[in-house]
């Protein structure tokens, strides 16, 4: 079967307007969100982070990679910036995503703090 042909979808620019991590960790599950990432752009996307907080400076320097037709689900609760600083728990934030190739962006949460886990999901604008 020949090589799937670059398909002309996704944005080079996302926001992702209401992130929050809880500290809550229970057995193996930790809260955590994942930015999830989709690129059929015919190259590797190269995205950068950039997380925006209601009583700080902004948190820059995250930087990912995905493959052209793969997905990555990048674990916002593993991600380190050039600085060495991780995302910070129990804090609200929004988040810029930039990506020199155009990808589909969506978000997900996993909120591990009540009794009942939660799973929410949204596509990013």
């Amino acid at each position: 079967m020949p090589a799937s042909k670059p398909v002309e979808i996704g944005k080079n620019t996302w926001m992702i307007a209401d992130g929050y991590m809880s500290d809550t960790v229970k057995g193996e599950f930790v809260s955590h969100e994942a930015v999830c990432v989709l690129n059929l752009s015919g190259q590797t996307a190269h995205i950068d982070l950039t997380l925006y907080f209601e009583d700080c400076e902004p948190l820059r320097g995250l930087h990912a990679v995905c493959e052209n037709e793969r997905t990555n689900h990048i674990r916002l609760d593993k991600m380190v910036n050039d600085e060495g600083k991780k995302i910070p728990r129990n804090k609200p934030y929004a988040i810029l995503v930039q990506s020199d190739q155009p990808i589909v962006v969506q978000c997900s949460r996993l909120d591990v703090s009540q009794p009942e886990y939660a799973l929410m999901t949204t596509i990013a604008y």
